[in-house]
């Protein structure tokens, strides 16, 4: 009599979804050779080929559609009756994942992430950074991470702290050399470090002058699609940056970046911790949940 783990199932359609083996080993947590090598081995004992792989893309044959189409309801129901079992745990356990994009990553990092693992080190959490935008349910993850205007309508969103800004910043180096920009016009005669969206387009500088919007399109000799990278270029005093408050803090804190155009950068909406409603959602989920509202509260009431 044939034994398929669950693990086997879920991974089907996790290729199903995600169209690409390398994508599905991501959001599994394993290898894509691992991953091949069990769809292998469960087609091997079907005796029948689930997908139609080839270099450039990866899709279901017909029996896969309908192996899919009959698995997936089951499989939903057998999760639910899991989450079910996993909501009694005296001791949270199993594996939390949350997609967000990589400055939003770097802020609730600490607070959010590493406070949660310092009081329930048996639950595993899975950070996937990414800048597009995804659909959390559909994509397998169990929080999303985003502004607070990006979260779709039928969320549940907890918001995770004050409204957020950018900060214009130099190096005390490069303001040696030249007259600090007065307003976002003046920036035109700055080398500026540029950064690429990963939709492909450059990055415009917002700011607002007397509740207007007023957006710049600066110029300058790099061009980086990483904050990290650009916030080392404006160290280097290679030109102006204009980068989140929250990355750039402790540097300006610290003297070694200056902040300029402070009062033409406009509050930002806050970053929500997003997610769907769940009937019986494990101990983990319902803690990391109860954990990102004592962040709001303090953050509301500091």
């Amino acid at each position: 009599m044939m034994s398929h783990n669950l693990t086997d199932f879920d991974a089907v359609l996790a290729i199903s979804r995600r169209g690409s083996f390398r994508a599905a080993a991501l959001d599994l947590g394993m290898s894509t050779s691992a991953l091949s090598n069990a769809i292998a081995k469960l087609e091997g004992t079907l005796g029948v080929r689930l997908f139609n792989r080839t270099t450039r893309s990866v899709a279901l044959t017909e029996a896969g559609r309908r192996f899919v189409e009959q698995v997936t309801p089951a499989l939903k129901n057998i999760h639910q009756a899991l989450d079910a079992v996993r909501s009694q745990q005296t001791t949270p356990s199993g594996t939390l994942r949350i997609n967000t994009f990589p400055t939003a990553g770097r802020e609730i990092f600490s607070p959010l992430v590493i406070e949660f693992l310092r009081r329930f080190p048996e639950v595993h959490i899975d950070v996937v950074t990414e800048g597009k935008l995804v659909d959390i349910v559909a994509d397998g993850f169990d929080f999303g991470v985003r502004s607070e205007e990006l979260v779709p309508t039928d969320m549940i969103a907890i918001p995770l702290g004050p409204p957020r800004r950018y900060a214009v910043v130099a190096s005390p180096a490069y303001l040696e050399m030249r007259d600090r920009p007065r307003s976002p016009a003046d920036l035109l005669a700055h080398p500026c470090v540029r950064v690429r969206l990963p939709n492909g387009a450059l990055f415009r500088w917002l700011f607002e002058a007397e509740g207007q919007p007023v957006q710049i399109d600066i110029d300058g000799p790099v061009t980086l699609d990483e904050a990290s990278l650009a916030r080392m270029a404006v160290l280097e005093s290679v030109g102006i940056g204009f980068l989140m408050e929250s990355d750039v803090r402790s540097d300006i804190e610290e003297g070694r970046l200056v902040r300029l155009l402070d009062e033409w950068t406009p509050p930002l909406s806050p970053l929500c911790l997003y997610y769907p409603s769940r009937r019986n959602p494990p101990a983990a989920f319902r803690l990391f949940v109860d954990l990102a509202r004592e962040l709001a509260r303090s953050a509301s009431n500091p």
